[in-house]
């Protein structure tokens, strides 16, 4: 089973979480962030897994703390259930559409954390959300699953459906790349680890 568990309790936040990649897209997620569930709860369904999520933070200062120490722990955590790699397609891409906005993603699980985030979004905020603090999140992510990481928007207008977007061919990439594929044999490099 490819499952992880974990907490993450720092002066700042406190994150405790459940993650199953094999699962149904089944969530449960409270952030203190209501964009940031919102665009969990996409990511956790578009990839089928399981996620039970709950942060505090100090949003009262703002919400960069929280943002960015979910996109750890949930990195961290997709690094524990994926274990030695052995089996796993490792390279995933997605390009996924909402209204205007196109975006694509590709990952590739190496061990070599590259992130390449060509998300440029014109306007600062999402309602009270910082639109800069997306790339906060994935930054984290990248950092601590070391996977090497690109977005490129193809077109998009909305922040809202380009985050959206992003989140949604995020979850599908790196869905097919945590895949069993039968032919690999140990893992899929000619070093012999990722």
């Amino acid at each position: 089973m490819r499952k992880a568990e974990l907490r993450r309790k720092t002066t700042e936040t406190d994150i405790q979480l459940s993650l199953n990649l094999d699962g149904e897209g089944k969530y449960q997620i409270t952030t203190g962030v209501p964009f940031l569930n919102h665009m969990l709860e996409l990511f956790t369904r578009h990839g089928f897994y399981d996620l039970t999520l709950r942060a505090s933070g100090d949003v009262e200062i703002d919400d960069h703390h929280t943002v960015e120490d979910v996109g750890l722990a949930l990195g961290q955590a997709f690094r524990e259930a994926l274990g030695d790699k052995k089996g796993i397609r490792r390279f995933g891409e997605a390009t996924v559409p909402l209204d205007e906005a196109l975006v694509s993603c590709v990952v590739d699980l190496s061990g070599r954390p590259f992130l390449v985030y060509n998300l440029p979004i014109k306007q600062e905020k999402v309602g009270n959300f910082a639109t800069e603090l997306i790339h906060d999140f994935f930054l984290a992510f990248t950092n601590q699953l070391a996977l090497n990481l690109h977005f490129n928007l193809t077109q998009g207008r909305n922040p809202h459906h380009i985050i959206e977007a992003a989140f949604k061919a995020f979850a599908r990439a790196l869905s097919s790349a945590t895949q069993y594929d039968p032919r690999v044999k140990g893992v899929l490099s000619t070093k012999g680890s990722l």
